[in-house]
C-alpha cells in the first residue's frame, strides 16, 4: 500500500511539473499555429466590434469559433473600448496577439507588439442619401416581387446567408438580410477585396501613372528573374512566386495575415518557383504586392491610405467602405475590406457598366473586359484581372459573367451584358458546398423572362 501511495505521489508530481513546463513553453515560445489563431481571433473581433458595431462575444462564438479550427474554441478575447484594442490569447494567457482600431483604417494585427505605422486617415463627412430618391442616388428601392420571391428560398441563398442584393438596370430590385444584419451593416468581403484593389490600380492606369507591362517592381527583385514579373502577371495570378494559400495550417497566407507586420515585404521576399506568366497559382501575397505598387505610385503614406476614398469609394458613394491596413501601413488589398451589401453592389454596378459611373469614366477602356477574359494558365477558371470565371461552363450564364468571390461564401456576380449584379454575403464555409450560381441562374431566368 505504501508503495502504491508513493508511486501515485510521484506520478502526480511528474504531471504537475509537466504542466508547469508546458505552461512556461506556451507562454515563452508558443507554437506559430496558436499565434495565428490569436491574431485571427483578435482581428475578427476588433473589426466587427469597431467597424460593424457587433457584440464581441457573439463574433467570437459565431464567426471565429464555430466554423474554425478546434483550437479557436480555447481562445479568449478582451476588448478595450477606450484604447480601441482587442487582445486574444489561448485560455486568455498563452500565445497572445493584439489588433488595434484606427479611424479610417479599421483594425490592424500588431504581431509581437509591432507599432501601427499610421494613426488615422481623415474620413470625409457623410452626406445622408435622399431617402426619397432611388438607389444608388438615394436610399429608396422598388423591389420586383418575382425576384424577391427567389430570395425567400433558403436553398438558393444558402446556409449562413447574411445579405443578398440584386441590382438590375442600375436599381436594387430585391434584397434580403438575416437576423442581426441590415442594409447598414458593414460586412467583410475577404478576397472580394482583391477585385476592389484591382479597380484602384486601374484608376492609376487610367491616369497613365502605371502600366500593366511595368517590371522591376521591387528592390529585392533587381538583378534576378523576379525582375521580369509584370503587373499583368500579378493581376492574373501568374507571377511564378512561391506562395502557399492553404488556410488549414501555418502557411504563407496565414503567416502573412497574422504574424507579419509588413505583409508586402514578406510577399516580395518569396522565391520564384516558375517562370513569370507560365503557371496559375492563386496568391493573396500577390494582391498585397499590387497594393504596395499603387500606394508607392500615389505618394506619401497619408495620401496613399486615403486614395481609395478619393479615387473610388467617394465617386461611387461607397460611404461605408473601409480597406484595412497592416502594421507597416500597406492596405491589405488581398483580404480586408468591409462595406455594406449595398455598397458592395455599387462596386459590382461600376464593373457591370464598364467602369463608368454617372457618365464619368472611373476605369480605363478595356480594363473591365480583362475581368471576364481567362488568363493563359488556369484552364478558364481565373481571369486576367483578379476575378473568377466559374460560370464559364454553365449554360445558364452569359459568356461575360464573372465572379468576385471571397472566403466563407462571399460573392458578387457581374454580368455586363444583362446589366445585372447579384451580391451574396454570409458565413458559409466551403464544407457546406454552397454554389451561388444556382441563385444567379434563377435571377437571370426571372429578370430576362418575356
Amino acid at each position: 500500500m505504501r508503495f502504491l501511495i508513493r508511486s501515485l505521489k510521484i506520478l502526480v508530481g511528474l504531471i504537475f511539473v509537466g504542466l508547469i513546463g508546458l505552461g512556461i513553453w506556451l507562454y515563452t515560445s508558443p507554437p506559430e499555429l496558436l499565434r495565428v489563431g490569436s491574431g485571427y481571433s483578435a482581428k475578427m473581433v476588433c473589426s466587427n466590434v469597431f467597424l460593424a458595431g457587433r457584440d464581441s462575444d457573439e463574433v467570437l462564438a459565431v464567426d471565429v469559433q464555430a466554423p474554425g479550427h478546434p483550437l479557436l474554441r480555447l481562445m479568449r478575447v478582451s476588448v478595450d473600448r477606450t484604447e480601441k484594442r482587442v487582445h486574444a490569447a489561448l485560455l486568455g494567457i498563452f500565445a497572445g496577439n493584439d489588433a488595434v482600431y484606427r479611424e479610417g483604417l479599421g483594425c490592424t494585427v500588431t504581431p509581437d507588439g509591432a507599432a501601427a505605422a499610421a494613426a488615422t486617415v481623415p474620413v470625409p463627412a457623410v452626406t445622408s442619401a435622399d431617402p426619397s430618391a432611388l438607389w444608388p442616388e438615394g436610399g429608396k428601392v422598388e423591389p420586383d416581387p418575382s425576384v424577391a420571391r427567389l430570395l425567400s428560398d433558403a436553398n438558393l441563398v444558402g446556409p449562413g446567408m447574411r445579405a443578398v442584393v440584386v441590382v438590375k438596370g442600375g436599381r436594387v430590385v430585391a434584397e434580403t438580410y438575416s437576423s442581426g444584419f441590415s442594409k447598414d451593416t458593414p460586412l467583410l468581403g475577404w478576397s472580394m477585396t482583391k477585385t476592389v484593389n484591382a479597380a484602384i490600380l486601374g484608376t492609376l492606369i487610367r491616369d497613365g501613372k502605371l502600366s500593366l507591362d511595368d517590371k522591376g517592381l521591387f528592390p529585392q527583385w533587381q538583378g534576378n528573374q523576379r525582375g521580369d514579373i509584370r503587373i499583368a502577371d500579378l493581376a492574373a495570378m501568374e507571377s511564378g512566386l512561391a506562395f502557399n494559400e492553404d488556410y488549414g495550417a501555418v502557411a504563407d497566407v496565414t503567416r502573412m495575415l497574422y504574424l507579419e507586420p509588413d505583409m508586402a515585404s514578406f510577399a516580395a521576399d518569396q522565391p520564384l518557383e516558375a517562370d513569370p506568366g507560365s503557371r496559375f497559382s492563386y496568391s493573396s501575397g500577390t494582391a498585397v504586392l499590387l497594393s504596395r505598387i499603387w500606394m508607392e505610385k500615389v505618394g506619401d503614406g497619408t495620401s496613399a491610405l486615403a486614395y481609395p476614398r478619393t479615387a473610388l469609394f467617394g465617386p461611387l458613394g461607397m460611404t461605408s467602405a473601409v480597406m484595412e491596413a497592416d502594421a507597416a501601413g500597406t492596405l491589405v488589398g488581398s483580404s480586408y475590406m468591409y462595406a455594406t451589401a449595398r455598397d458592395w453592389a455599387r462596386m459590382g454596378l461600376l464593373l457591370a457598366r464598364d467602369g463608368v459611373w454617372n457618365g464619368s469614366r472611373i476605369l480605363p477602356n478595356g480594363f473591365v473586359a480583362l475581368m471576364y477574359q481567362a488568363n493563359a494558365t488556369s484552364n478558364g477558371r481565373y481571369s486576367k484581372m483578379q476575378t473568377w470565371l466559374r460560370g464559364k461552363n454553365n449554360p445558364d450564364m452569359p459568356a461575360d459573367a464573372f465572379f468576385i468571390q471571397g472566403h466563407d461564401g462571399q460573392t458578387i456576380t457581374v454580368i455586363p451584358s444583362l446589366d445585372l449584379v447579384v451580391v451574396r454575403l454570409g458565413l458559409t464555409p466551403s464544407w457546406n458546398r454552397y454554389d451561388p450560381t444556382r441563385l444567379v441562374a434563377e435571377v437571370v431566368k426571372t429578370t430576362t423572362a418575356p
